[in-house]
């Protein structure tokens, strides 16, 4: 890899478009996909997650697509180590690489550091989880006298992570952030296309309301039954999906068959508006391109002629 290496990344909100145009750049500029998609990991999770059909990935190489058992979780740490190693794989055979999805934990990645080396113990982590918020709290503030900056501590998960990685490493959460900050990240070096796909709200709430209802008609509550049966809730981030989670507790007589597809419309509808301001505050520089209206695949990344 050298300094002129580029990343092509299109992203954008669920339901715009990403899939088919993607496909359409990779296939005229003999690039690769890096899928950055949270769930497009596990084998069997299809239809739900509106996974790229046989005939889709045939059209061009795909990565990180299907490369997880559901009862295997991802987490970051795994997900950069592999997505560095295809995406040096892609550069070393002359292709283009285009990473693609709407992720932004896992889009990250590509941006910036998004883990340290503060390993915990299984052990220590099962015993700050048993901690009553209250306790692990004044636990934490008693090694932080300088304070416990932007935490989220009315969020139990949050207070216990960063509990346990100040007990590992016996440092404060403001050193901690200061050792985090002069990480290199992953991809330093590369230069970045980045472009991101939009549609009008109502077009968008229209494309929602499409995808959902092809999904019930291909077999989501039938997928989702097979996936239960192979170990789906031992999975949070995968069974917790929407899409998924409406479709378990209807199995599970929490909720009212006639309802799921209202559910799981308004879910997605949230979770685009949880994107949008995820694209917004987080993204760095990027071209924002209106899917309804491109005509030439190239509008995509207008720089990305000469760029390898």
């Amino acid at each position: 890899m050298t300094a002129a290496a580029t990343l092509h990344i299109l992203t954008g909100p669920t339901a715009v478009g990403k899939t088919e145009w993607a496909l359409r750049w990779a296939e005229r500029h003999g690039a690769e996909i890096v899928s950055c998609d949270s769930l497009l990991f596990y084998r069997g999770m299809d239809i739900g997650t509106a996974k790229p059909s046989r005939e889709e990935l045939r059209r061009v190489p795909h990565h990180l697509i299907d490369c997880r058992e559901i009862t295997e979780p991802m987490d970051v740490v795994r997900y950069v180590a592999e997505a560095r190693r295809v995406v040096d794989e892609i550069l070393g055979r002359g292709r283009r690489v285009l990473v693609t999805g709407g992720s932004g934990f896992y889009l990250r990645a590509f941006l910036a550091p998004v883990a340290d080396d503060v390993a915990v113990d299984p052990g220590l982590r099962d015993e700050v989880s048993r901690l009553p918020l209250a306790e692990a709290l004044a636990r934490l503030r008693a090694r932080n006298p300088e304070g416990l900056g932007a935490l989220d501590t009315a969020n139990p998960r949050r207070v216990a992570r960063a509990l346990e990685r100040c007990l590992v490493s016996g440092r404060t959460l403001r050193e901690l952030a200061e050792d985090f900050a002069r990480r290199r990240g992953a991809f330093d070096g590369f230069q970045l296309e980045l472009s991101r796909l939009e549609r009008p709200p109502h077009d968008l709430a229209a494309r929602i309301e499409k995808r959902v209802e092809a999904m019930l008609a291909a077999g989501l509550v039938e997928e989702v039954r097979r996936l239960l049966s192979e170990g789906l809730a031992a999975n949070p981030s995968a069974s917790r999906a929407i899409g998924y989670r409406e479709v378990v507790a209807m199995l599970a007589g929490e909720t009212r068959r006639e309802d799921l597809r209202d559910e799981i419309v308004a879910n997605t509808r949230a979770l685009v508006k949880k994107q949008r301001t995820w694209f917004r505050t987080q993204l760095p520089a990027h071209h924002v391109v209106p899917a309804a209206e491109i005509s030439d695949v190239d509008a995509l990344f207008p720089l990305a002629e000469n760029a390898l």
